[in-house]
């Protein structure tokens, strides 16, 4: 079976660029078939790795096998003209703190370096209690059409999110520093998530932007404003490629 769900730009249109999706605990590729469209649709090369397996004895065994997925990952996407850049790595939950925590930890060098990351959903320390699978649903979402996902994959792992994260690896996160364009985005309604931490963390690297998205939960990349929240994504592709100078500046405006 393959390592990979890949969604690919339509016909006679030039790929903008390549975007990497990591999910989180719990999570298969499956999860991230309609954001993966969305992106694609907007003529991004889109590749959905499996969530990585995070050890909490050896976390920085785990970091490393990550690093060499993506660099895998991308190098595989190359045409005959090579990868196509930007390469944007867009991760959630555990796969969010793992890729926080990689680019933070020196020694650990991605060979194929992505041009900026977005992370969302980044979890705060300890975890929630499992509870029931309704529960988990409850903090993980409230758009049915996710919801009805979620369930219905038999290879998503219910009960994950009671699983904390490796306290190194929290740690790590904590004290993650890159030099990279990074978009943080979190839900309002987000149980998992340290508010607090999150806007300390933005405002200590050196181009970060943290989007707030209103009524969303845990799984904010797949709730019910998944629309809104692909659209800012794909506006920091955007802003990217232009060297992060806004396309659209609002000089007026009643709302």
């Amino acid at each position: 079976m393959t390592q990979y769900s890949d969604h690919f730009t339509p016909e006679r249109l030039r790929v903008r660029g390549t975007v990497v999706v990591v999910p989180g605990r719990g999570e298969t590729r499956a999860t991230y078939d309609r954001f993966g469209r969305r992106l694609a649709a907007d003529a991004y090369r889109v590749r959905v790795v499996d969530a990585p397996a995070l050890d909490p004895e050896d976390h920085a065994a785990s970091l490393t096998e990550l690093a060499a997925r993506l660099d895998e990952a991308v190098e595989d996407t190359a045409a005959g003209d090579g990868v196509v850049r930007p390469v944007v790595i867009v991760a959630a939950d555990s796969g969010a703190a793992a890729v926080a925590a990689l680019l933070g930890r020196a020694g650990t060098a991605l060979a194929a370096r992505p041009d900026a990351v977005v992370l969302a959903g980044l979890p705060g320390r300890g975890a929630e209690s499992a509870g029931s699978w309704d529960d988990e649903l409850d903090v993980r979402t409230s758009c049915p059409t996710h919801r009805g996902r979620l369930t219905e994959d038999p290879e998503v792992r219910r009960g994950s999110l009671g699983e904390a994260l490796p306290d190194a690896l929290a740690a790590a996160v904590q004290d993650a520093d890159t030099d990279l364009p990074v978009l943080l985005l979190v839900g309002d309604a987000d149980p998992l998530a340290d508010h607090d931490a999150l806007q300390r963390t933005a405002k200590s690297l050196s181009r970060a932007r943290l989007s707030v998205v209103s009524g969303a939960h845990h799984d904010v990349l797949n709730d019910l404003q998944h629309r809104s929240v692909a659209a800012e994504v794909v506006y920091f592709l955007e802003t990217l490629r232009n060297d992060l100078q806004p396309l659209i500046t609002v000089q007026s405006s009643a709302w």
